[in-house]
């Protein structure tokens, strides 16, 4: 039987990235749940968040396994790495 405690995951406070951007964990943007007024957002346990993202980045590998003939970096598309121009 799996268990856990919801209030052992508990997210982190979110952290405002754009008025209507936040950020709960480094790299995962979500829409503020503040402009989800027709569907609210759910509450996520955070294993469960860590997991999607995990899901997300295997599909990503998976797609670019099967379908690209060169994965383009920063430097390809004549960009730096923080997408400004040189």
């Amino acid at each position: 039987m799996f268990g856990f405690r919801l209030s052992a995951q508990k997210p982190p406070d979110a952290r405002r990235i754009t008025d209507d951007v936040v950020m709960r964990f480094d790299h995962v943007y979500e829409v503020d749940p503040e402009k989800m007024a027709i569907f609210a957002q759910q509450d996520l346990p955070a294993w469960d968040t860590h997991r999607i993202i995990d899901s997300r980045w295997d599909h990503l590998a998976w797609m670019h396994q099967h379908f690209a003939d060169k994965l383009l970096g920063m430097s390809d598309l004549g960009l730096n790495e923080d997408g400004s121009e040189p």
